[in-house]
This record gives C-alpha cells, structure tokens and sequence, in this order.
C-alpha cells in the first residue's frame, strides 16, 4: 500500500512563501495522479493544485492561481507545492492525494492521502 507523509507546513507572514513536499513510500508518483487540497477550521475540504499522471498537465483552483505551483520529482517519490505571497485565507491543513487510476484530478475521490500539514498565514 501507498502510504504519503506531507511536510513543511509551518506559520508564515502574510506575503510569504513556503514549500509543501509529499513524500510517497514504495512506489513514484510518476504513474499516479497527484494532487493537493485543504480544509479550514470549520470548512470543507476543498481543491486545491493537481497534476497528471504524466506530469504534462497541471491545474488549480482560481483561489491560488498564479501564487501556487505544483510539481513532482518521480525520482524521489516526492511532489511539492509551491506557494508564494500567502494570504490568511490560505490557513488551513494542507493534504497530500494520489491514486494509480485516471481520476479527476479535481475532485476528491483519490485512494491515498496523507495525514495533512497545519499552514498559517499571520496578518
């Protein structure tokens, strides 16, 4: 079984940046359809970034356009997100997701997810 473990969450100023990274165990995430989502105190989980399986496409939710950037490194069964200029609105536990299968990669129905990572953005 794949197992994901995410890191680097951290609290950061409004203006910030900070790098997630989600390591996988076992196998690369070059055959899987990555992707990253949060949930706020209070909120639904909601989409965040996502990446195909073949890595040549990308997307992400009109929130962090332009300020986020995922990216997976198959070599070091790792992806990453990227996040610049962090808002307060950003705060909330990050989660990592993959899943072998062709899934949309928007939603919320991937096999594998990590146990999340607390960010917080101060004003």
């Amino acid at each position: 079984q794949v197992q994901l473990a995410e890191s680097g969450g951290g609290l950061v100023q409004a203006g910030g940046s900070l790098r997630l990274s989600c390591a996988a165990s076992g196998r690369t995430f070059g055959s899987y359809t990555s992707g990253w989502f949060r949930q706020a105190p209070g909120k639904e989980r909601q989409f965040v970034a996502a990446i195909s399986r073949s890595g040549g496409s990308t997307y992400y939710a009109d929130s962090v356009k332009g300020r986020f950037t995922i990216s997976r490194d198959s070599a070091k069964n790792t992806m990453y997100l990227q996040m610049n200029n962090l808002k307060p609105e950003d705060t909330a536990v990050y989660y990592c997701a993959a899943d072998p299968r062709y899934v949309p990669p928007l939603k919320e129905d991937y096999n594998y997810w990590g146990q999340g990572t607390q960010v917080t953005v101060s004003s």
